[in-house]
């Protein structure tokens, strides 16, 4: 049987390191994992009290395509407390997961063969996800000086229909400021191009607060995902903020593409959104991972990065250590026995000299993971 040409999309090399790093563990090997960007506490306690109580009580059928009435208007009071943003709550779409939310925004917003801008590095499932709808992703390649993040200037030329940025970002953890968020959404305007802000990773910040490209303009998407901040990777529930005249065209789509994201997940989503100790303790664990990583790095040989704003990861250059970084991410798994990521997933031009470090597990999984690199690094020669 035939396949689309739609469907040759690159493998998710991330997952491909799981999978090893599994079969290492089903052999008897104790594997640190650095390469999954999942924390490693599950959803709020309150949040699961809150599902146990409503599956004696509610069948947990469909709800409505936009998602359940009070976690949208409890969502659009959080940009009242987070950013100051007063945010009509029909604007805000529940989805599955933020995957979802790319499906929708992408097929609401584009036609087939639209270019639609992506920074690199960049999160690896934007280009898959636009290839497969037939959409082409333009590669913005970031530049240090500008913090690897997307400036008005790398438009230049590209004629875009739309721009997607992440702050914090995944690899690198870096942030947008306000004018810097302003400035792309000016450039991206002025040549036509929709904007969509991956905001996923809001809520894991360190030393400043991340802006919302809705304290710029309520002309763009914006998408977030319970799966980091709250701590809910596996229930696949997120959301999207449209403009008022885009709320039926998104609806009518996710109708017909989804139905509506799981009715389980978005009452346990609604609960996880007054757990704030809960979740703060959890920010308490990620802030001592990045300093024992901002440390422990460098003292093992991966001395090239550079300090990230939030989200937890730190994108290292490892071009004095390696050409290849999928086959070096390989050795430090067999060798030492810790999972990373390989930059080939985030940037394909540059990511052979790359590795992703995460840090959203335990204190304790961090401590031995650097310890291992330490050891592995001095065996190594560097």
């Amino acid at each position: 049987m035939r396949n689309s040409t739609r469907s040759n999309v690159d493998p998710f090399i991330v997952m491909d390191v799981m999978e090893a790093a599994r079969q290492a563990e089903d052999a008897g090997r104790h594997i640190i994992h650095m390469e999954v960007g999942q924390p490693s506490t599950g959803a709020p306690a309150a949040a699961r009290d809150a599902l146990a109580k409503e599956l004696d009580q509610d069948a947990l059928g469909y709800t409505v395509a936009l998602g359940l009435p009070a976690l949208r208007k409890r969502i659009a009071q959080l940009y009242g407390e987070w950013y100051n943003v007063d945010l009509n709550p029909e604007r805000v779409v529940i989805t599955p997961g933020s995957s979802g939310a790319f499906l929708l925004s992408f097929t609401a917003l584009f036609d087939s063969g639209d270019r639609v801008g992506i920074g690199a590095p960049g999160y690896p499932s934007y280009r898959q996800i636009l290839h497969a709808l037939g959409l082409t992703p333009v590669d913005i390649e970031t530049s240090l000086d500008h913090r690897l993040q997307p400036v008005p200037q790398d438009l230049a030329g590209l004629d875009l229909a739309g721009l997607m940025v992440a702050s914090p970002a995944n690899p690198t953890g870096t942030m947008l400021d306000k004018p810097a968020m302003a400035a792309l959404i000016e450039a991206a305007q002025a040549q036509g191009a929709a904007f969509i802000s991956d905001e996923i990773y809001h809520g894991i910040e360190y030393e400043a607060k991340a802006v919302t490209a809705l304290e710029v303009t309520d002309d763009c998407y914006v998408i977030n995902s319970f799966s980091k901040y709250f701590s809910m990777t596996g229930w696949r529930v997120g959301w999207m903020v449209v403009p008022d005249d885009h709320v039926r065209v998104v609806e009518r789509i996710a109708q017909n593409m989804f139905i509506c994201a799981p009715h389980a997940s978005q009452v346990a989503a609604l609960a996880a959104m007054d757990c704030q100790e809960e979740l703060q303790a959890n920010l308490a664990v990620y802030a001592e991972n990045r300093r024992l990583m901002m440390e422990g790095l460098p003292k093992a040989g991966f001395d090239r990065i550079a300090p990230p704003d939030g989200a937890f990861y730190v994108y290292a250059d490892v071009s004095d250590l390696t050409d290849d970084s999928r086959a070096f991410a390989k050795e430090i798994l067999d060798q030492a026995g810790v999972a990373v990521t390989p930059g080939l997933d985030f940037d394909p031009k540059r990511g052979a000299t790359t590795l992703r470090f995460s840090y959203a597990r335990s204190t304790a999984d961090i401590e031995e993971g650097l310890s291992r690199l330490k050891t592995f690094m001095e065996r190594r020669g560097r």
